[in-house]
């Protein structure tokens, strides 16, 4: 086995995209609000490496106000056909404008009109509402290539910790914990 997180998570990220029927990149997000209170969503991985995890959204979102003003999230990973899953703890930044220019331009169109229709996270009034402003950006980008919205970007979340969990009979579970130092990984074990 590595000491180097990163090459583990790599191992364990190639394993769950051939065994995860849907979304092997899925991760839950968890992030609080300028009053404590927590909530989680899913998100998906589009990169990742020894600089950490990103992930795109919508930078008016509920997601983006809560790590506006608390900096420090946590992912989790659960692959449930490997009985594995991964935690991250770390603080978000912004990625670059042009890895954010350059995934949304990876996107399929339809995805990136869907980004200019939606307020993400407002209340909707209905559903035709929503379809209504969609039809406008297909209407406005028309002929053309649909630019990345202004409020729609890349986060990346550097780990100050990343633990691996992997299921074992009788509950007696594997946990290895490493924890970023001023020189690298600090590796341990953790009771199941």
């Amino acid at each position: 086995m590595t000491d180097d997180p990163f090459a583990l998570f790599d191992v364990w990220f190639a394993e769950a995209k051939v065994s995860e029927p849907n979304d092997p990149n899925a991760m839950a997000l968890a992030t609080v609000d300028a009053h404590g209170r927590p909530s989680s969503r899913m998100v998906l991985l589009k990169g990742h490496g020894p600089d950490g995890f990103v992930f795109y959204t919508n930078r008016e979102s509920r997601k983006a106000g809560d790590m506006a003003v608390a900096p420090d999230v946590a992912l989790l990973f659960h692959w449930k056909s490997l009985r594995r899953q991964i935690r991250i703890e770390g603080t978000i930044g912004l990625a670059t404008d042009a890895e954010s220019d350059a995934y949304f331009s990876s996107r399929s169109r339809d995805s990136q009109l869907g980004a200019w229709a939606s307020d993400q996270s407002r209340p909707l009034a209905d559903r035709e509402t929503f379809e209504a402003r969609f039809a406008e950006m297909e209407a406005r980008f028309a002929g053309g290539d649909v630019a990345r919205p202004p409020h729609w970007g890349g986060y990346r979340v550097t780990p100050s910790a990343i633990e691996f969990w992997q299921d074992r009979a009788h509950r007696l579970h594997e946990r290895r914990l490493f924890t970023r130092t001023a020189s690298g990984w600090d590796e341990g074990l953790l009771y199941p």
